[in-house]
């Protein structure tokens, strides 16, 4: 007699990927009572962007593309703040 299939719903398979990045695949997995190729899946499926888990969690190319904006928004930040200085040392000498 085969086994009868159990579904998940996202929000389960989203915990449940966040507790595996905690303990480990095979941890979380025993824990929550699933099979490990189970959570492999899931794991594998966020890394591949199938599955979003929200912040923290990003592919290669959002990622990519979140540090070339920090990098943009960082140096926008030092210009203003070049430029802030360089008013109020003008504004000193008056």
């Amino acid at each position: 007699m085969a086994k009868k299939q159990r579904k998940y719903d996202m929000e389960y398979k989203i915990q449940a990927v966040k507790l595996a990045k905690e303990l480990g695949g095979a941890k979380a997995a025993s824990e929550l009572g699933i099979p490990e190729n189970t959570m492999y899946a899931w794991t594998k499926a966020v890394r591949e962007g199938r599955l979003d888990v929200g912040s923290g969690s990003h592919t290669p190319q959002t990622a990519m593309s979140l540090a070339e904006e920090l990098s943009i928004l960082r140096r926008q930040v030092k210009e203003q703040e070049t430029e802030i200085r360089r008013r109020k040392s003008a504004k000193g000498r008056e």
